[in-house]
């Protein structure tokens, strides 16, 4: 703890083992010295994590003993090292001499070499560039280089600011880092060439603004000053910080000098460990802080370096070690050891490990090697130890639904323990979002199971709405404008708010959509920008459109002018038309405009003009954003203006340009919200918590990789402090180990989702569990420790091993405990009570039965309508027709035919027209051929309805009443269509532009409603007639026996009345396809194959029918209770025994 009794300046190192430990030194010397008022407390760090962690234990209450917090955070200033650095040199240089921003920052030299990369391709040296740049015609690889050259010389600057001295001199070399000088390869000399044309391009004066140029001028300043510049902090705190460049902390150096700068290091070692790597470089540096461990020769033969290592810190903390380093030559430890009490300037902290996982960070804090560790740690019990536990899935989703169960029995196990002490970390956190939203999203936050939780480190493009809509619209000019895309755009509440669309009219925009045969490109014209013939206007949004305003104006009447007018608009929802106008005009306006190449200022221009023309903020989030969005296309116009670009730019850039920013990452970002935290692995995350868990360890997942630019001359010039995306992962992984206090849980792929084939974990996955295997033993002998600590999966969250007894997996899913249940608990379905009906029954619910009685079951006693599911709208105009829309539209046509019997031709024709004009059927030629193929079988079937009304020729003016009761049911209905021959027989006709088949193959289905209008009438006392007039046949049914009639109406009431109370085992084609066979063997095989399908070219009756797949999954759940022949019998034998004649036959013969 701190003993002094003022400020002073000074560079202070303080290093310890536990970052909380840290974190209290920290707010005890804020505390205990606290600064002048008003003036700010300087705080680095490297992420919001430890920021905010920081920021929580200085709010917390003070305690007795110095510990506890201040009682508030407030004035803390905590910013990242880059931006306090340029500040810093500001301070120090002035800020007339230094600007806000260096010309030679990344942004700038992003766009500055986008003005000068065509200037310089074809100059001496630059041959490299210029056979990469061709065929270059939207600019994308231009940007591409100019974005990454701009980050490899922003990198050059802060870690390789000799080798920038050199090529502004012209000299072509690089120097390593004992000084060595090394010619550049000729095809790298284009890099210095770059430099020095940058460098002539800004001037004098942004020469003296790159960081490397100011850097040096700082450090002469500051070395060279008797008195602090005004306005340098007092105090300086640099906090949770893995890794710091050579650069930042020779400028912390000088600031101590007139600064308190204190430093507190995240170290896991207590001894020497920095050559527990052979290096030689590292051997010859004579260590001021730890001392070696007693027994470590000074010089460590590399054979025997296992002797003397911990083999985890060796292969993870190379970056970690060459910061420490890196630290240990600016650090004077006698000069401030004084400050503190007893002199302890190390936070160390000396544990009593009670488990493998506490055990293995002592062995890192002490740097013991395997054959220590194996001396020291007793025998683990697995029973009473579960600190380190390993998980194996077959997905993604999987390792997430896995580790909500574990997180629940965790939770009931301890008490104590708390969503907010608990971090999951995965090596992408975009790619795991939407499965944790999935899975501990789905719960209602009253249910016993629900887990709070919060993501952070997502980027925000591909998640907000609005901003989701921003990128659709500046991808207009490549837009094919299908519907589903523009349906999405009015998803979005700011773009609805801006055209006056509520969310309660989006289904009604939808069904008007559909309905005028809208579905994709603007119109005609902006179709031929695609390459696509001129004048194809059907289907576009101008053709229904047209077709929406024709039918406002004159309803159903005949078409103008070629449109057919859609007659289904009309009221007061008429006026949601104008706000579809609008917005299509809008999305025009937007297509010419962004369409076309323009300097950055008329961008800037349209990009404005594109956000208030298309957004209007409803809630402070939109305002945000859209604030958001403006100071990105301000600060992008600045940038292009500072580097004196007027070149015309394509879309493509812009849009990447503008939206770039929107992911990068800031402090302010939300974390340890007290919730579980979900976030990604990043620099110093390691904050402690309880539990720490690691998903996504999957080999070549992590160490993630980052494939290094073949121009970038650091690859292969390594030095201290150097940073490298692989090491970055491996000290991550280092710190996520240390910084687990209780448990360590790790999952991974390790099996295929396709053939289960075993999928290796990372590799540092597998020196982790090596190195517990090698260093540990479970007390039962006989047993592998790794496979103890293992547990694999199976493939499906609902998988019987997890609710089995005497399975160790487990579930929390109680959804899919009922498939598991005993037969004898599932017991039959459960049977409702007697359906009691206000109203009679009518035809229609009679005919509704017969055809569907599982969807009739659902749809009229338990209101469930599984076909109300919103299928989305076509993006594709016609091309072929499907069965349904084949007959819907033959039926439209024969309807045509029948109000006008005498003009069939021209009936026909007129209707084939209104379809085309409708948008029904394909566009051109393949339209017309269409048009023939849907007429050509009607004219004979019409020929024979004509023929059979013949023999009926007075049609009855009015509809006749059917009023009935059976079985204690009320019939009632109206039989309409009817026609009436001289001895006053009745004739009730039915023409279907489909197949009826032969008696071999007859499609009994489709006689289903005809059949029960037959039963009701000659039940009621009519001497009815029935036909059915198909494209292939003509089938006749005579008068039926009043009391027959009402013997098989009464059973088929009866069936009705079951069938209101559960779903029957009935499918009306698979009753048909097992009456048809007379063998009980081939009626079985028949009836699967129509239920099931034949896995090939069908796919059965189950497919058809949501109801019946939701309700008997397969032929042997539909036949499980073995009352399937029973309900064949009662429903459809009586169909198919009835004395049906089929006139083809009658006239062949």
């Amino acid at each position: 703890m701190p003993d002094a009794t003022s400020l002073s300046a000074g560079f202070m190192v303080v290093h310890g083992n536990r970052l909380d430990e840290l974190r209290s030194l920290v707010v005890s010397w804020m505390r205990r010295y606290p600064l002048a008022p008003l003036e700010n407390e300087i705080a680095l760090v490297q992420s919001n994590g430890i920021a905010q962690w920081l920021k929580l234990a200085l709010a917390e209450d003070s305690a007795e003993d110095d510990m506890g917090g201040c009682g508030i955070a407030a004035a803390i200033d905590v910013q990242l090292p880059g931006s306090f650095m340029w500040q810093l040199y500001r301070m120090v240089l002035g800020r007339d001499e230094i600007p806000a921003k260096s010309l030679l920052d990344k942004a700038p030299l992003t766009w500055r070499l986008m003005r000068l990369l065509p200037q310089l391709i074809n100059q001496p040296h630059f041959e490299p560039l210029q056979r990469f740049l061709t065929h270059d015609t939207d600019l994308r690889k231009r940007y591409q280089l100019a974005e990454r050259l701009a980050d490899l010389f922003d990198q050059y600057q802060v870690y390789r600011a000799d080798w920038l001295e050199d090529w502004a001199e012209g000299r072509h070399q690089t120097r390593n880092a004992r000084g060595e000088a090394q010619p550049l390869t000729p095809a790298n000399c284009w890099q210095a060439e770059l430099w020095r044309a940058l460098l002539l391009d800004v001037g004098e004066e942004g020469m003296a603004q790159s960081r490397a140029g100011v850097h040096q001028r700082f450090v002469e300043r500051i070395n060279n000053l008797e008195v602090a510049p005004k306005g340098l902090p007092s105090r300086v705190i640099v906090f949770g910080i893995s890794s710091l460049p050579a650069q930042a902390l020779e400028a912390l150096a000088g600031l101590a000098r007139f600064s308190q700068v204190l430093l507190c290091v995240h170290n896991p070692c207590r001894h020497h460990w920095a050559d527990i790597v052979a290096d030689k470089d590292l051997l010859r540096h004579q260590y001021k802080r730890q001392a070696r461990k007693s027994g470590m020769p000074v010089v460590i033969d590399p054979q025997i370096l296992h002797q003397h290592a911990h083999p985890l810190l060796a292969a993870w903390g190379k970056q970690g070690r060459d910061y420490i380093n890196l630290l240990d030559s600016y650090d004077d430890p006698n000069s401030y050891r004084s400050a503190f009490r007893d002199g302890r300037i190390d936070l160390f902290s000396d544990g009593h490990p009670l488990n493998v996982l506490n055990q293995l960070q002592d062995d890192i804090l002490e740097l013991r090697p395997l054959n220590e560790t194996r001396e020291r740690w007793p025998a683990i019990d697995l029973q009473k130890d579960g600190s380190i536990r390993f998980h194996i899935a077959h997905s993604a989703q999987r390792e997430v639904e896995i580790l909500h169960d574990q997180l629940l029995a965790r939770f009931s196990a301890d008490p104590q323990l708390r969503p907010r002490d608990i971090i999951v970390m995965v090596p992408d956190i975009d790619s795991y979002a939407p499965h944790i939203r999935a899975v501990f999203g789905q719960l209602d936050r009253q249910d016993p199971r629900f887990i709070p939780f919060t993501l952070a480190d997502q980027g925000q493009r591909g998640r907000d709405p609005l901003l989701i809509a921003v990128e659709h619209l500046l991808k207009l000019p490549d837009s094919r404008f299908p519907v589903s895309e523009i349906l999405d755009l009015l998803d979005v509440p700011a773009l609805r708010a801006r055209f006056g669309v509520e969310e309660r009219d989006l289904p009604t925009l939808h069904r008007w959509i559909e309905g005028a045969g809208i579905r994709w490109g603007m119109n005609a014209e902006q179709r031929a920008g695609l390459g696509l013939p001129n004048e194809l206007e059907q289907n576009s949004w101008r053709f229904g459109l047209r077709r929406m305003l024709l039918g406002y104006a004159v309803g159903s009447a005949d078409a103008y002018e070629g449109i057919e007018p859609y007659d289904e608009i009309g009221g007061l929802d008429a006026a949601l038309i104008g706000p579809l106008v609008a917005l299509l005009d809008a999305l025009e306006v937007a297509h010419h405009e962004l369409s076309q190449p323009a300097p950055p200022g008329q961008w800037g221009l349209r990009l404005q003009a594109l956000v208030q023309l298309f957004f209007l903020a409803g809630n402070e989030h939109d305002d945000y954003l859209l604030a958001q969005l403006e100071e990105l296309r301000e600060t992008w116009l600045e940038t292009c203006e500072s580097v004196g670009l007027q070149d015309e730019l394509p879309l493509t850039v812009v849009r990447e340009a503008w939206l770039a920013g929107l992911d990068q990452g800031r402090l302010s970002q939300r974390f340890l919200a007290g919730a579980v935290n979900f976030c990604t692995l990043m620099p110093m995350r390691a904050i402690p918590f309880k539990l720490v868990c690691l998903l996504g360890m999957n080999d070549g997942d992590y160490p993630r990789a980052q494939p290094p630019l073949d121009f970038d001359l650091m690859g292969s010039d390594y030095r201290p402090g150097d940073r490298s995306r692989r090491e970055d992962d491996r000290y991550l992984l280092l710190e996520a180990l240390l910084s687990a206090r209780d448990q360590l849980y790790i999952s991974w792929v390790g099996r295929s989702i396709r053939d289960n084939s075993e999928r290796p974990a990372s590799v540092l996955i597998g020196q982790l569990r090596d190195h517990l295997a090698s260093g540990w033993r479970l007390a039962q002998s006989g047993e592998d420790l790794l496979e103890a600590m293992t547990r694999e999966h199976p493939l499906q969250p609902f998988s019987a091993r997890y609710f089995h007894e005497g399975d160790e997996s487990f579930s929390y899913a109680t959804e899919w405990q009922v498939l598991h249940q005993a037969a004898e608990q599932q017991a039959s379905a459960e049977v409702l009570e007697a359906h009691v009906q206000d109203e009679p029954l009518s035809l229609g619910q009679l005919q509704d039965f017969l055809r569907n009685p599982v969807r009739h079951f659902f749809s009229q006693r338990l209101k469930v309508f599984f076909e109300a599911a919103e299928v989305p709208l076509a993006d594709e105009e016609p091309f072929v027709l499907d069965a349904l829309q084949r007959y819907s539209l033959s039926d439209r046509l024969l309807e045509a035919a029948l109000a006008d019997p005498g003009n069939i031709g021209q009936a026909l024709e007129d209707q084939a027209k209104r379809l085309q004009n409708s948008g029904l059927l394909p566009m051109a030629g393949f339209g017309e051929c269409l048009q023939h193929e849907l007429i050509e079988p009607l004219p004979d079937l019409l020929q024979r309805h004509q023929q059979l009304l013949a023999l009926w020729p007075t049609p009855l003016s009015s509809a006749l009443p059917v009023n009935l009761e059976l079985q204690g049911l009320q019939i009632e209905g109206w039989l309409s269509g009817l026609h009436q021959r001289a001895d006053g027989g009745l004739l009730s006709i039915t023409t279907i532009p489909n197949s009826i088949g032969s008696i071999k193959s007859r499609k009994w289905h489709r006689l289903t409603r005809p059949w029960l209008t037959h039963l009701v009438a000659n039940a009621s006392g009519m001497a009815l007639t029935t036909a059915l007039v198909a494209s292939d046949d003509s089938l006749l049914l005579g008068p039926m026996d009043e009391s027959t009639a009402q013997k098989i109406l009464g059973e088929l009431l009866m069936a009705w009345q079951s069938g209101m109370r559960q779903p029957l085992p009935i499918a009306v084609k698979t009753a048909f396809a097992w009456l048809g066979q007379i063998d009980p063997v081939k009626a079985e095989a028949a009836a699967r194959k129509a239920y099931e399908g034949d896995g090939q070219t069908t796919e059965g009756e189950r497919r058809e029918s949501p109801a019946l797949a939701r309700q008997f999954a397969d032929y042997d759940g539909l036949t499980a209770d073995e009352t399937f022949p029973d309900w064949c019998d009662a429903l459809y034998r009586p169909l198919l025994e009835a004395p049906w004649r089929s006139l083809s036959s009658e006239e062949s013969r």
